[in-house]
């Protein structure tokens, strides 16, 4: 897919995020550019003073303002030989680039149910947002992203703000009162190698020859061809197939219906494995019915809450479709409309559609019905069946995901506009490969540094919350190989993490605590871009590992005023390897501001680890302000 800047020769053009509501950045020299023909001189006047220029032979043009401190809002008038802009609403502030993948991209809509004042209350005009589309290119880097507008945090607008940038936002402009610009560039999914510098990916061969491969449009078209017509083929093979639509005088979805041989499930959760086999693809219909008491709830609207399903959904209460999701991530909150209810008893029935691997419900979420005061619970007491049996859908190919192709469209496009530094959260589709992902990060950044020009420019990361069942093992899990390698970036100099072990949810990729991931991000930002001296900024990051007899003592930066655990609880979560033997659990107990472990049942302790595991939920160090330590592995370097 080849894109195109929006623009043509010919009258004045500007690029989409030069435009009202725009947030330019403070102290630094104001660029504003465009197109138009060669040769056609162009005015720009702002704030009292105006520049003029003359477009080059290449259709471009630019003029330079002196940097200004905050301040806003302004206007900005351009002129052509036969047309103008007037730019309103224009801010000098802060703008920070936010991109990664879909926990990135998770908006304030998703997050309201656990934030609702949050967002009734959002009416900040000094906070501002642009929405960079997807888009992908693997030949050019583009000069204009695809399109998007500057919006307000504001009700008409917030629940659009990505949440993590929002919650980070506010925080960074409560503390210093100056607008603050938020330019959105992710998409959900999106490995890293999508977001790498042409050169610097050249420095991982299979990753660059990939991209390459894909600067055949023809290559990508037969691919997009022929993964719509598998899917194509595969659901009208599934819709032929349903049992539940076989009579069609008497559906599975009718109240009439009399299900028989029904399998029965208590409580939602996944199909259930069945002496070691896995439950089959293809659809699968569930029913309950529930009773309502009062007597006007037909003159009511509802909201059901379906938790997520694997992977899609429709569903119907009496008859009656009240919402459909394409895909397994997103939470169903779906609308009952007036007079879809009755007093007594209801049909819900729930037609899943399982891809591949295993289908169902994801347990402990939310699952009810709210009827005006009444809230009925939806955990038990379901019967299903299956009603086609299909073999698992045909694999897709994701051609935005490849390598260099996001970089080249929705970040290449962003580097003429000067911003104060870049917050990042991805690394969920990089944890099966987590040994090359520190090398990329430092990719990464060196690339986009080198192409916004700025040596320092500030970047600021998430580490990969908790997530997936716990275990007891002492090491165990591809997560906590991706967070060190995320640790280990922080050798890169002007770079943060947030920690996030402490926020994540076991049931959820996607988990709802924005706020704490973009004030923790804030909080680096306060260190590493604004020069902020009095911490602590993170939990304890680990310093120092010495060898004392049979105690192995740890030392840490970051503790404020100490060393404390989320309970008051002596300190979990610890393991020591020997030389050449697993990992076993120590004993851990802080002492003089330091972590001291228990290694006297250890022979030649070699390394030590803390919080390895997907989902850490012994870890219980942090700082005396409550932040948690980061997880870790190093290699001890005295061993007795």
């Amino acid at each position: 897919m080849i894109l195109k800047a929006h623009w043509s020769y010919g009258a004045v053009k500007l690029p989409y995020l030069i435009s009202d509501g725009m947030v330019l950045q403070r102290n630094h020299e104001i660029r504003i550019w465009g197109w138009a023909d060669a040769g056609e001189v162009v005015k720009v006047d702002f704030v009292g003073e105006m520049k003029e220029t003359t477009t080059g032979t290449d259709g471009m043009w630019e003029v330079i303002f002196p940097a200004r401190a905050a301040g806003g809002p302004y206007e900005m008038n351009i002129i052509g030989n036969d047309h103008s802009f007037l730019l309103k609403d224009v801010w000098i502030g802060d703008v920070w680039v936010c991109s990664g993948q879909s926990n990135m991209e998770q908006t304030m809509a998703r997050v309201e149910p656990m934030f609702p004042d949050e967002v009734k209350n959002a009416n900040n005009p000094k906070i501002r947002y642009f929405d960079v589309p997807d888009a992908y290119d693997f030949s050019t880097p583009q000069l204009d992203v695809t399109g998007g507008k500057w919006v307000a945090a504001d009700q008409e607008n917030i629940k659009q703000f990505s949440a993590v940038a929002y919650f980070f936002a506010q925080k960074v402009h409560r503390k210093y009162g100056i607008p603050i610009g938020l330019i959105n560039a992710s998409v959900g999914g999106s490995p890293i190698q999508s977001w790498i510098r042409e050169k610097e990916l050249k420095r991982f061969p299979e990753d660059y020859k990939e991209a390459v491969r894909f600067q055949n449009p023809n290559l990508i078209k037969a691919i997009e061809e022929e993964d719509r017509d598998n899917r194509r083929k595969w659901h009208l093979e599934v819709r032929k197939k349903d049992k539940g639509y076989a009579d069609q005088s008497m559906t599975w979805l009718d109240a009439k219906y009399h299900p028989e041989n029904w399998n029965v499930m208590e409580r939602l959760d996944l199909l259930p494995v069945e002496k070691g086999k896995q439950p089959g693809n293809g659809v699968y219909w569930f029913r309950k019915e529930f009773y309502l008491e009062q007597d006007q709830v037909g003159e009511l609207e509802a909201k059901l809450l379906l938790g997520t399903i694997v992977d899609s959904d429709s569903a119907y209460v009496n008859g009656e479709l009240v919402g459909t999701t394409a895909y397994q991530y997103p939470p169903r909150r779906y609308s009952v409309p007036k007079g879809v209810l009755k007093p007594g008893k209801n049909l819900l029935v729930v037609r899943v559609i399982n891809e591949r691997g295993r289908g169902g419900f994801v347990k402990d979420k939310p699952y009810q019905i709210e009827v005006g005061e009444e809230v009925v619970d939806l955990k038990n007491d379901w019967i299903y069946k299956q009603g086609a049996v299909m073999p698992p859908m045909p694999g897709q190919t994701f051609i935005r995901f490849k390598p260099l192709g996001l970089y080249h469209a929705m970040i290449s496009p962003l580097h003429e506009f000067p911003v104060k530094g870049v917050l990042w959260y991805q690394g969920e589709s990089n944890a099966g490969q987590p040994h090359t992902y520190e090398d990329q990060m430092v990719s990464l950044i060196e690339g986009w540094r080198k192409s916004w020009g700025v040596p320092k420019l500030p970047f600021l990361f998430v580490q990969l919350p908790n997530f997936m069942a716990p275990t007891d093992d002492p090491h165990s899990g591809n997560w906590p190989e991706l967070r060190e390698a995320q640790r280990k970036t922080l050798k890169v100099p002007h770079t943060g993490m947030a920690v996030t072990i402490d926020v994540g949810e076991a049931n959820d990729i996607h988990p709802l605590d924005k706020k704490t991931v973009g004030e923790r991000l804030a909080l680096q930002a306060f260190k590493v871009a604004y020069g902020e001296k009095k911490g602590p900024f993170s939990g304890p990051e680990l310093k120092k590992v010495k060898v004392k007899g049979s105690k192995i003592i740890l030392t840490f930066e970051e503790i404020g005023e100490g060393l404390n655990t989320k309970e008051g609880r002596p300190p979990k979560g610890f393991a020591v390897a020997g030389k050449g033997q697993n990992y076993q659990w120590v004993a851990a107990k802080i002492a003089n501001n330091k972590v001291v472990l228990d290694c006297s049942h250890i022979e030649q302790p070699e390394k030590v680890c803390y919080a390895w595991a997907n989902n850490p939920v012994q870890a219980n160090l942090v700082n005396e302000k409550g932040l948690p330590a980061s997880p870790f592995e190093v290699v001890i370097d005295d061993p007795r």
